[in-house]
């Protein structure tokens, strides 16, 4: 049977740290989190390999260095309320809720909101609410956001969501450019919006009325 803690804590110092993930808090989180209780039990053996895993429904859980990477862009200080965008089997969130004071995550596909549900539920996470709904368009009702994790790929800086962040607030998302996806980090600075490339990634795309089109 697998040591999953062992696993745990090699995948934080070998794909991690090593890689240029920093900030001990977000290390520390990603340490914490079972990663093999947000995976098909057919994809448990490979629930710490330094790669996306498919979760069904056409979704994935993303690799441990970019839920790291998005976490440590957001520059949380446990008292943020952060929207994530695509929770898919909840992972991320579950990082995320050790990170800031509450996370709100929208997920399109029904059957993996209520899957991540019973997960979060199971682990005894509790700052983590979940709704499903086009996460492109974000929650207007409940902004303005500090800090907002998208974890699909949009097809140009998404304005709706841009428009939910909070005054120095921080936006983490993938945008599509020329074949490749750039994870990439907007901060609002007053009326300013500043935004820098984190550097390539691989998503599958955002779709809803603000991203893709339904294929």
């Amino acid at each position: 049977m697998a040591d999953y803690a062992k696993l745990r804590a090699r995948m934080v110092e070998r794909q991690l740290r090593r890689r240029g993930i920093g900030d001990e808090r977000v290390l520390a989180a990603i340490g914490a989190v079972p990663r093999e209780e947000f995976v098909p039990a057919a994809q448990r053996q490979r629930a710490y390999s330094d790669s996306a895993l498919s979760i069904g429904a056409g979704q994935t859980i993303s690799q441990p260095w970019i839920v790291a990477a998005i976490c440590q862009a957001l520059e949380l200080d446990r008292t943020e309320r952060v929207l994530e965008v695509g929770s898919g089997s909840g992972y991320s969130a579950a990082v995320l809720a050790r990170l800031a004071g509450a996370v709100i995550g929208i997920e399109r596909q029904e059957s993996l909101a209520a899957q991540a549900q019973g997960t979060l539920a199971r682990l005894g996470v509790v700052n983590v609410e979940l709704l499903v709904g086009d996460g492109s368009r974000g929650l207007p009702e409940r902004a303005p956001f500090e800090a907002i994790a998208v974890h699909a790929t949009a097809p140009a800086p998404p304005r709706a969501l841009l428009g939910q962040l909070a005054a120095g607030g921080r936006l983490v998302a993938p945008i599509a450019a020329d074949g490749i996806d750039l994870l990439t980090v907007f901060r609002r600075r007053d009326e300013e919006l500043l935004r820098e490339e984190i550097g390539p990634c691989r998503f599958v795309p955002l779709v809803g009325e603000e991203g893709f089109a339904e294929s």
